[in-house]
C-alpha cells in the first residue's frame, strides 16, 4: 500500500519508502510518494503507515511494556505495483531507498526496475541508495522536492543526489539502551554498566549507511549539548548554516525539543524552525523508545 499522488506539472515523480519518517501530510504537501514497510507488534502485522493504524504513542508504550516487534521490507511485486501507475501515466521515477547498511530494500527496488524496463522501455526509473534513515532520509526527500519544484530535470537531480547524499548527517543519542543491546550495537555488559551509570551513547551514520557508536556520554544534559556541538563541527558553513534541520524522536519529545531549542539558539540562519518528527514504527522497532536523532546538511561523512 502506498501514497500515489502524481505531479501533473512534472515529467517525473519522487518516491521513497515510509522509513523516511515524515508525516502523511508532509509527504502529500510536498508531492512525495511512498511505499510502506510492514511491522508486527504482539504477533499482529501492520503497515508502517506513519502512525495511522497504531498511533506512535501507543506503539512505543506497547514496546516499552515488552511486546516484541519485527519488521519486513517491500518485496519486488510490491515495488512493481507501486511504480506501475506512474509509468502508465507517462511519468519517469526517482525512487530513494532506506540505507543498504540497514536493509536489503534497495535490491528489491532494483529488481522491480529491471522487470518493468521490459514493459516500459521508454520510461526511466532511477533507484538511489540514500545511505540514510528516518527523517535524515526524509530531509533528503525534502531537498529533492525543493529542487524538483525549482525546475531541476530528472537526470540532473539524480546526479545531484548521488554526488551529495553523504553530506546528509545523522547524529543519534539514546537514553534507553535496551534495544541497542538487543540489536547487538552495544554489548550486554557495556549496556548494563551504561544504564547503571546513566550513559547516553552518541551514534552517527557512517559512509556505508551503518549506525555506529561514537562516544559514551554520561547524562542526558551533556549528550544534548554534545549532539549540537557535532552540528557546529559538521554543518555546511558551521554556525552560519542556512539549510533545513530535522529531528526524529521516539517517545521522548521533550528531549527532542531541548535539542531543537539549542540548535535554533545557536544557528541563527536556519531555513525555518527545526522540524520534529517521530521515529517511525519500522526504525523504532529497532531503536525502541528514548532515541533522539538530529539531521542536517554538512561536510561529507566518512567512516
Amino acid at each position: 500500500m502506498s501514497s500515489s499522488k502524481t505531479d501533473t506539472d512534472c515529467s517525473y515523480i519522487l518516491s521513497c519508502c515510509s522509513t523516511a519518517d515524515l508525516t502523511k501530510d508532509h509527504f502529500d504537501r510536498r508531492d512525495i510518494n511512498y511505499l510502506m514497510f510492514h511491522y508486527s507488534l504482539g504477533g499482529e502485522e501492520h503497515p508502517d503507515d506513519l502512525g495511522e493504524t497504531i498511533p506512535f504513542e501507543e506503539f512505543y508504550a506497547r514496546v516499552a511494556d515488552g511486546e516484541m516487534t519485527k519488521t519486513s521490507q517491500p518485496n519486488v511485486d510490491q515495488f512493481v505495483a507501486h511504480f506501475t501507475p506512474f509509468l502508465e501515466a507517462g511519468k519517469d521515477i526517482l525512487h530513494v531507498t532506506l540505507s543498504t547498511g540497514l536493509s536489503g530494500v534497495y535490491n528489491s527496488a532494483c529488481l522491480a526496475r529491471d522487470t518493468l524496463a521490459e514493459t516500459y522501455p521508454d520510461r526511466t526509473i532511477h533507484i538511489v541508495d540514500s545511505l540514510g534513515a528516518s527523517s535524515g532520509y526524509g530531509l533528503i526527500m525534502e531537498t529533492l522536492a525543493d529542487k524538483r519544484d525549482e525546475g531541476m530535470p530528472l537526470e540532473e537531480l539524480h546526479d545531484w543526489i548521488e554526488k551529495n547524499k553523504l553530506r546528509m548527517h545523522h547524529w543519534f543519542f539514546s537514553t534507553d539502551l535496551t534495544f541497542y543491546i538487543r540489536g547487538g550495537r552495544i554489548s550486554k555488559t557495556a549496556g548494563t554498566v551504561g544504564q547503571i551509570l546513566g550513559i547516553c551513547p552518541l551514534l552517527n551514520m557512517d559512509n556505508l549507511g551503518r549506525l555506529i557508536p561514537r562516544e559514551k556520554i554520561r547524562s542526558k544534559r551533556r549528550v544534548i549539548k554534545e549532539i549540537e556541538k557535532r552540528m557546529e563541527q559538521h554543518a555546511q558553513d558551521g554556525l552560519e548554516y542556512a539549510g533545513k534541520c530535522f529531528i526524529s524522536q521516539s517517545a521522548c519529545v521533550e528531549d527532542a525539543k531541548a535539542v531543537a531549542s539549542l540548535v535554533e539558539e545557536r544557528f541563527k540562519n536556519l531555513c525555518g524552525k527545526v522540524d520534529i518528527n517521530y521515529v517511525g514504527t519500522t526504525i523504532g522497532s529497532h531503536t525502541g523508545p528514548g532515541t533522539v536523532a538530529l539531521f542536517f546538511w554538512g561536510d561529507e561523512r566518512v567512516d
